[in-house]
């Protein structure tokens, strides 16, 4: 029953924000000038991370018998891990990068860089920065994608097996942040082709990794139940280190007074939002 459920919510968190972020395009939201933009959706996951991470992960993990000291421990570790791989990434990026200059000099290419930045940067382990050249057919990309997507499921999949609700609200959460995410994936891929179902599949059968991460996490962690509390608190780290190192700083902008409230709403959104779910589940 916990494999049925695990399974279901990595394909609803890795397929269902693909095409999410899918149908907002096609309605014309999450643009710079619409009423919902690339911010406040940055902002509403944002809140959603955090508060999953501080109001239910890591407070499940305080609950078993492991001890703070080592816990906290295991969350530094993993804040300085993901900063670690996302340098390694940062790396890599720019080595590609001196490979594809001139394509840096192409001013139709330097436009679309600066368009959706808002919407691709901000991710962690594992991710393929969306700046490489399309003419590759986003390869790149979606690699990176999929590493990202399964490392989601095994977090998704730890959640889960400390309790049911617990699952489910991991699952909206990393749906919530990869809504925005795929938004700039599906416009860097439709660059290189003018088919936008090629792309939106492409980016799907990618998002669907997330189910095979969530069923290597349910054997993986059943096999190791003792140590639980420390993969909750490693999916701690990487929801809070994506919030606060790539999420909340592309929100720290000269805004006006409006567009700054409007942030801030979204981001209690997010944490609603989460509350909200969690009160659903634990009903249920």
């Amino acid at each position: 029953m916990t494999l049925i459920a695990i399974l279901i919510a990595t394909l609803a968190a890795g397929i269902g924000s693909v095409w999410a972020a899918a149908l907002l395009m096609r309605m014309g939201l999450g643009g710079r000038h619409d009423g919902v933009g690339p911010q406040h959706l940055l902002s509403l996951a944002a809140g959603a991370l955090l508060a999953t991470a501080f109001m239910h992960l890591l407070p499940e993990a305080f609950e078993s018998q492991a001890g703070a000291h080592d816990l906290f421990a295991t969350l530094l570790v993993g804040v300085v891990f993901f900063f670690l791989l996302d340098k390694a990434e940062l790396w890599h990026h720019g080595h590609e990068h001196s490979h594809a200059e001139p394509a840096a000099h192409d001013p139709h290419h330097g436009h679309h860089h600066g368009h959706h930045h808002g919407h691709d940067h901000g991710h962690d382990h594992g991710h393929a920065h969306h700046h490489h050249s399309p003419r590759a057919g986003g390869w790149a990309l979606l690699t990176g994608d999929s590493v990202h997507c399964f490392g989601d499921g095994i977090l998704i999949a730890s959640a889960f097996m400390a309790d049911m609700r617990l699952g489910v609200i991991a699952a909206v959460s990393v749906m919530a942040h990869e809504v925005p995410h795929h938004m700039g994936d599906l416009v860097v891929l439709r660059q290189s082709s003018a088919n936008r179902r090629m792309a939106l599949l492409k980016v799907s059968l990618a998002g669907a990794v997330t189910a095979l991460g969530g069923a290597v996490g349910y054997f993986l962690v059943g096999q190791l139940q003792d140590f639980l509390p420390y993969f909750l608190a490693v999916a701690s780290s990487s929801f809070v280190y994506v919030a606060l190192a790539d999420l909340i700083p592309q929100l720290q902008k000269r805004l006006t007074a409006r567009e700054t409230i409007a942030q801030i709403a979204w981001l209690i959104a997010g944490m609603v939002v989460v509350m909200m779910v969690s009160g659903v589940a634990h009903s249920h």
